[in-house]
């Protein structure tokens, strides 16, 4: 089964405050919006974070943007002061929200569609 990163129809920005991470995703084509509101729910992004975020995961809807905030928090193994890790800041797990792999196939159903329903 062919796959395809976020990256390739998303673009993101992310930061951090002490322990929480902020990411946001946004529509690289703003008829992409409504497949990753369906596809990037929070269960995903708590699976692909299984092992780094410990905390709640919150979704915020930005429909004037076409995009969405990701609030992780108990993310970064107690901020950037306390943490072991080797690059603990926020500004790193937007490049990995980014590494979500999409399968190719669902995503060209979906965009066969929109093309259908002109």
């Amino acid at each position: 089964m062919e796959k395809i990163y976020l990256r390739e129809i998303a673009h993101g920005r992310s930061g951090d405050k002490g322990n929480i991470s902020n990411i946001c995703v946004y529509a690289r084509d703003e008829r992409d919006y409504e497949f990753i509101k369906e596809f990037l729910t929070v269960e995903k992004v708590k699976q692909h974070f299984k092992d780094m975020v410990k905390g709640d995961i919150t979704r915020y809807e930005v429909e004037s943007l076409k995009g969405f905030n990701f609030v992780l928090k108990d993310a970064l193994g107690g901020g950037a002061t306390t943490s072991l890790r080797l690059d603990s800041l926020g500004k790193s797990m937007g490049s990995a929200m980014m590494r979500i792999e999409i399968d190719k196939e669902d995503y060209m159903k979906y965009r066969k569609g929109i093309k259908n329903e002109k």
